[in-house]
């Protein structure tokens, strides 16, 4: 199987829903429910395009179980966030996700904090990028949108990269209109950069994108896909799942032209 522009012909944007916090929820009584699988199930249903879980080295949420039994049902595709880590390595080349998107990841962080450095690191990331590419597995690397680390992607033969929106998203939350404006033109800025250094290069972004922010992300020409979890979680709580992701599209898509 493989991935191609051509496959997103609407030009409209792919919705990846990350699930990572149906397991927070179940983890914090430690017991088996709500599950992770069930909820992901739910989303392709309602016309999410891909899973994406988060297996992080702490398993503070997802499990290793939880990525095995998606692996194996699953409908659409499996997008599998990771450390660059020789467990992490070892876990994916047995899994064989369709996706593994490479992240930054820190024991004491809430959440991802920024995107990967790359450029510090190429020619070991090129090394892990082709251990898993052998493998029969398309590399993402999570990155700031930055040319720097755009082009060290590129350079380490990346099928695509994940644009860090975390900026955008929270200028936002803060109210400080001009400086979302400003990740705003920031993100464009990198979609354009990527398309010109490498126009096979599949460009997706994503993190704290929300029903209210994540249309102008949307209306980029050149973005290829959303991953998007825990505001969708969130609205989840009340109207339920299946409705969360098609107002998530609904506000994606709005103002998009086929």
């Amino acid at each position: 199987m493989t991935i191609s522009l051509s496959e997103n012909a609407s030009k409209l944007p792919l919705l990846g829903v990350n699930i990572d916090h149906v397991a927070t929820l179940r983890q914090a009584r430690g017991v088996n429910y709500p599950s992770p699988l069930d909820a992901a199930l739910l989303c392709e249903k309602a016309g999410a395009d891909g899973i994406t879980i988060h297996l992080r080295e702490d398993r503070r949420h997802i499990q290793d179980f939880d990525v095995y039994e998606m692996a194996d049902q699953l409908t659409t595709r499996m997008n599998l966030e990771m450390a660059a880590t020789t467990e992490m390595l070892a876990i994916a080349c047995k899994v064989k996700p369709f996706w593994v998107c490479l992240v930054p990841e820190k024991r004491a962080e809430l959440t991802t904090e920024g995107g990967l450095d790359v450029a510090g690191q190429v020619s070991e990331l090129t090394a892990y990028v082709h251990k898993l590419q052998a493998a029969g597995i398309k590399v993402s690397l999570f990155i700031d949108p930055e040319e720097t680390q755009i082009s060290a992607a590129i350079e380490c033969g990346a099928d695509a990269i994940e644009l860090h929106t975390g900026a955008y998203a929270e200028a936002g939350l803060a109210d400080k209109v001009e400086r979302q404006d400003a990740e705003l033109v920031r993100i464009k800025q990198a979609v354009a950069t990527a398309q010109r250094l490498n126009h096979t290069l599949l460009i997706n972004a994503g993190h704290g994108l929300t029903r209210d922010n994540v249309n102008a992300i949307a209306q980029i020409d050149g973005i290829y896909e959303l991953n998007i979890g825990h505001a969708l979680i969130a609205d989840a709580i009340f109207v339920g799942l299946e409705q969360a992701v098609v107002m998530l599209k609904n506000a994606m898509h709005e103002g998009k032209s086929q």
